[in-house]
């Protein structure tokens, strides 16, 4: 059964013509309704909308749906309530500066307009979650699931993850050599690292390759963002989040370098404190449900 959520993304999008309008409406951010959109679609197995430079133009199919559900969808909406208004409060939340940039912040916006006042802090996993067990912090998304059992963990996404490289590197590597060998095709690429432990790089060679990266380390920058730019500028290869690679994929400013053989290669995490503040359960419970759509996205 296609769920009210899904509904209520088409009602808007139909009625706005646009998805940054229909995002404002329903105070979610555009990847998120972008995905309630194609999960629609994919479950009736038509496009409800064409782009435009104008914004959105409905299908026929649409313009059918519309007259039938959008009256109906409104009386739903009406007779459950709307969501509810977590209202005037404060929360502290910790994160990797790169996720907090561009998925954790702009899903805050409108908890931020119903009076939600955010404070963010960026920096490593460990130093984040120390914080918040001593209570300098209410909220962590943490990309390494904690070993205090008094904190509350709950997942949040599965993050996949890809190596890349610009075209122009990508070139000297033999694909025949790469298909057949795949640590030898790919020694003498320069690597662009997080941190000179290669956490991420060095997870993404056992997991495929069954071997640690003996890899020249040409950059450590702990940013996966300033990483993106590395690669597109042909310092080296690195192994960056699907989300945050996808826009440079499709503009050809880099190119995979490896197909992977498995899923996701990390879970993100929600974590709180033994006794979370109602503000920042309500924050996590809006987190998770903004987070359904980014798999998608």
């Amino acid at each position: 059964m296609t769920s009210l959520d899904l509904w209520e993304a088409f009602t808007h999008a139909y009625r706005e013509r646009s998805i940054s309008a229909a995002a404002r409406r329903l105070g979610l951010s555009q990847p998120a309704v972008t995905a309630r959109i194609r999960k629609l679609e994919h479950d009736l197995g038509a496009a409800l909308f064409e782009r435009s430079r104008s914004g959105l133009v409905p299908t026929d199919r649409a313009d059918a749906l519309a007259a039938r559900v959008t009256p109906l969808v409104d009386q739903l909406r009406g007779a459950i309530g709307a969501q509810p208004s977590i209202g005037p409060g404060r929360i502290r939340i910790g994160g990797a500066a790169d996720v907090m940039t561009t998925r954790i912040v702009p899903a805050l916006a409108r908890l931020v307009r119903d009076g939600l006042d955010v404070t963010v802090s960026t920096g490593l996993a460990p130093d984040l979650l120390d914080d918040l067990a001593e209570e300098r912090l209410d909220l962590v998304v943490s990309s390494v699931r904690p070993g205090d059992d008094r904190l509350r963990t709950a997942a949040l996404v599965d993050e996949e993850f890809l190596l890349v490289a610009a075209p122009a590197l990508a070139s000297q590597i033999d694909p025949a050599d790469l298909a057949a060998d795949p640590v030898h095709a790919l020694g003498a690429v320069p690597l662009a690292a997080y941190s000179p432990e290669l956490p991420i790089i060095r997870r993404y060679w056992l997991t495929e390759f069954d071997q640690r990266p003996a890899n020249r380390i040409a950059l450590v920058l702990p940013d996966l963002r300033g990483l993106l730019r590395a690669a597109v500028a042909g310092i080296g290869a690195t192994v960056l989040p699907r989300y945050l690679v996808d826009g440079a994929l499709a503009d050809g400013t880099v190119v995979r370098l490896h197909e992977p053989r498995l899923g996701p290669l990390n879970t993100l995490w929600l974590v709180t404190g033994p006794s979370p503040e109602p503000t920042t359960t309500q924050v996590a419970r809006h987190l998770a449900a903004e987070a359904a759509g980014w798999a998608s996205t």
